[in-house]
């Protein structure tokens, strides 16, 4: 799996190459994308730039679902994934990502955080 560096480019427009006049700095690194799944909960805490943190949830139990008729909040747990817009293969292997619909006892409800970088699955109830 490629983890894409967000730093230049090596080439020019042309085809000729830049003289790189430095080395790879953090800010400019990548990650492999979390791919939260469905089961026991596992949330992982990952250092970013200015000793802040960012949560990375790898494994989902719970989702907060808001209902909008009640204007609550629900925490069910999650049943399984339904449809996912982001890849078809997602739901085969209960994969969640922002917009995945997922089952719950409450209803279908689609995602609306990105738990690979919010450490929370919220949802609105369909």
């Amino acid at each position: 799996m490629v983890v894409i560096q967000r730093a230049r480019m090596k080439r020019k427009p042309t085809g000729g190459r830049y003289m790189t006049a430095r080395g790879k700095r953090k800010y400019e690194m990548g990650r492999a994308a979390t791919l939260t799944k469905v089961g026991k909960a596992h949330v992982k805490t990952i250092k970013t730039k200015g000793d802040s943190r960012k949560m990375k949830v790898l494994v989902a139990e719970f989702a907060n679902i808001f209902d909008p008729k009640a204007k609550k909040y629900i925490k069910t747990p999650i049943k399984t994934v339904v449809e996912s817009q982001a890849n078809r293969h997602f739901v085969r292997r209960n994969i969640i990502v922002k917009g995945t619909i997922i089952t719950t006892d409450a209803g279908k409800a689609r995602v609306t955080s990105r738990p690979g970088q919010d450490g929370t699955v919220n949802a609105v109830l369909l």
